[in-house]
């Protein structure tokens, strides 16, 4: 996968094996840890800065007057390019850290809720035009529930923007490392990385789930799909990272979706 490099801030991956990864889960993707350092990594690399978050909202569009839930919000970097493109954004995390980071950036005025995504969402029926699942749903083994409450904020016609890890570009990773049997393409699987940024190193474990599945999940809970994408990085990625570019000018790291709540 292409490295999470920025001018200034790294993130270092390296993948782990099951059998190392303690029961514990408040060992894993406790974002609170580490807040400071991953927003900081987030706002500048090849990945999140030009690659995501620019295909992100090439895929909402003109977004001018509409009402918007940023679920998974973290420290807010989708929810103010939507906010300065004219949109009424409200935003919840799992992370009280990182919603702090957040509020600094966006002011105490800003619609940010703590919440879980497989939870019951503290919002109305049909309150938002569109919703933005910018790299979480890939955290939730079943999306049954958390897309059952998008569904129900969404008002009908209203759109899911979602992007997750692309299953071609997990399955690759394992097989690189010789790992292949700990992550068959058409299994669900649960799989960690150790992250190491700004001198923190955390372990994030995520689901990963085949096409089908995914399709499956979406259609089950009443979304007719419009998109699927596999963007190229943001044409300015080429200045800033030159090199990573030159080696590899197309990429796939994460898979987007444009869905119609129906």
């Amino acid at each position: 996968m292409i490295s999470s490099e920025g001018p200034k801030h790294v993130i270092s991956t390296k993948l782990v094996s099951p059998s190392a990864v303690s029961t514990d889960p408040s060992k894993t993707n406790d974002y609170n840890s580490f807040a400071e350092a991953y927003t900081a990594a987030n706002e500048t690399n090849l990945v999140n800065a030009y690659y995501e978050r620019p295909a992100m909202l090439a895929l909402a569009g003109d977004v001018a007057s509409r009402r918007i839930l940023d679920a998974g919000c973290g420290s807010g970097a989708l929810f103010a390019a939507l906010r300065e493109r004219g949109a009424m954004v409200s935003g919840f995390d799992t992370s009280a850290e990182m919603l702090e980071l957040a509020r600094q950036r966006l002011g105490d005025d800003a619609d940010l809720q703590v919440a879980d995504l497989g939870s019951p969402l503290p919002y109305a029926d049909d309150t938002f035009d569109d919703v933005a699942a910018s790299l979480v749903l890939h955290y939730l083994e079943d999306w049954g529930p958390a897309l059952a409450e998008l569904r129900r904020v969404l008002r009908p016609g209203g759109r899911l923007i979602a992007s997750v890890d692309h299953p071609f570009a997990v399955n690759l990773i394992h097989r690189e490392a010789g790992r292949e049997a700990e992550c068959n393409y058409f299994d669900t699987t649960k799989w960690t990385v150790e992250w190491t940024v700004g001198g923190h190193t955390a372990l994030v474990s995520r689901w990963n789930r085949p096409l089908h599945a995914m399709i499956e999940a979406f259609t089950g809970a009443g979304f007719r799909i419009s998109v699927i994408s596999e963007p190229d990085p943001d044409p300015a990625a080429r200045e800033v990272f030159p090199e990573a570019i030159a080696a590899k000018p197309r990429f796939l790291c994460f898979l987007f979706f444009v869905l119609q709540a129906e």
